[in-house]
């Protein structure tokens, strides 16, 4: 089958750069190897999860988000809201499709993608003059090596597989990561009865919701360097010196960390309290595992019945995308950072890979459409292809 555009992937970064395209009649097609669009969400993604940053920095291209949605977006509403996005745009993902390669034919100046049908094994090929790596940095959950942990006698999960601290009542859990997932995570437990400990192995901002909304704001026409300032003078009067409690502020500030690095602040729900009251108990790094005992970098040794890792997720991109060097490296990430990230060569883009949540997608999304367009009217592919 020959088409203009592939896109690999029916994440909100798949689904934007399908509408984007669809507004100018470009045709393409969106291959999901999941049974359905934004699989994080719906599958993998934890019940009490809300989006993070405020909505008007979450909205995808060309369709905010209802005036009465609440400014912290719940994930069912946040789902209602992809569900409607996809359905004004025409978008049509076709589900169960496992893309097994993505080559550059030289000879004809496209690119054959190959996908195999999940349920009946049948492998599709598919033409096209552009390629989109729209899987994103999530696409499979990480947990690193940790000696011993084939020997851990109790359960073991990524945060991808936790929905619900329920049905945890009594049991003693170890989180680690503290990033906006582990701390939720914990919290969630901690709230269903368990004896949940998390690990804070590195310096991490902790914020408040309305501080981050405001702070986003303000980045608009203040200095990074002004609004880090101000959000350290909230953060420490609202939570007060963290460091007895084993949690130490980077030396910079937030959102300078989150500009050069990707890494976002953790917004505060309730953790905090917990472990000022000492409901919940703050780890040093996890060094190893024997039987159900977690050995520490402070030394201490503890027990615990199950250990959740909220330590990330991978790219997988470079599974299948084959003899390809210069957009994305090793890692399946790409090897320019912000703003340069997402145009490769022969008509290979990637969104969804910038750090910068939902803004960073739409962004994306927006840029890779546009670029394609050009290259369209350049080429004398106008009228669009079909």
């Amino acid at each position: 089958m020959e088409i203009a555009v592939v896109i690999v992937g029916a994440g909100p970064s798949g689904i934007a750069t399908s509408a984007c395209l669809n507004l100018h009649s470009i045709s393409n097609i969106v291959l999901e190897r999941e049974d359905c669009s934004v699989s994080l969400w719906r599958k993998r993604a934890y019940n009490r999860l809300n989006l993070h940053l405020a909505k008007e920095f979450c909205q995808l291209p060309h369709m905010p988000y209802p005036p009465n949605a609440p400014t912290f977006l719940p994930k069912k509403d946040f789902i209602n809201y992809i569900d409607d996005y996809v359905a004004h745009f025409n978008v049509i993902p076709i589900y169960r499709q496992s893309v097994e390669s993505a080559r550059y034919d030289a000879t004809i100046g496209r690119w054959r993608v190959e996908a195999k049908d999940t349920c009946s094994g049948k492998v599709e090929e598919y033409i096209a003059r552009f390629l989109v790596v729209a899987t994103g940095e999530n696409s499979e959950g990480f947990i690193p090596e940790i000696p011993g942990l084939d020997t851990f006698s109790g359960d073991v999960i990524h945060s991808s597989q936790f929905k619900s601290g329920k049905g945890n009542t009594g049991k003693v859990v170890l989180v680690v990561g503290s990033g906006n997932s582990g701390m939720e995570i914990a919290y969630d437990l901690s709230n269903y009865g368990a004896v949940a400990s998390i690990v804070i192995r590195n310096p991490t901002h902790i914020v408040a919701k309305e501080m981050v909304h405001l702070a986003m704001v303000l980045l608009k026409v203040l200095p990074l360097s002004w609004v880090d300032s101000l959000t350290l003078i909230h953060s420490r009067w609202k939570f007060g010196d963290l460091s007895n409690y084993g949690i130490r502020r980077p030396k910079e500030g937030p959102f300078f960390i989150k500009a050069t690095e990707g890494r976002s602040p953790v917004l505060d729900v309730g953790t905090v309290g917990k472990i000022k009251t000492g409901e919940m108990k703050v780890q040093p790094a996890l060094k190893g595992l024997k039987g159900n005992e977690a050995t520490f970098a402070n030394g201490e040794v503890h027990c615990f019945d199950a250990i959740v890792f909220a330590t990330g997720y991978r790219s997988t991109a470079k599974r299948w995308l084959k003899d390809e060097d210069d957009l994305l490296n090793k890692d399946g990430m790409p090897r320019l950072r912000f703003p340069s990230h997402w145009k490769g060569k022969k008509g290979l883009y990637c969104a969804g890979f910038s750090s910068r949540g939902l803004a960073g997608v739409a962004i994306d999304a927006r840029m890779v459409a546009e670029d394609i367009i050009k290259v369209c009217m350049e080429e004398g592919l106008e009228p669009p292809l079909k």
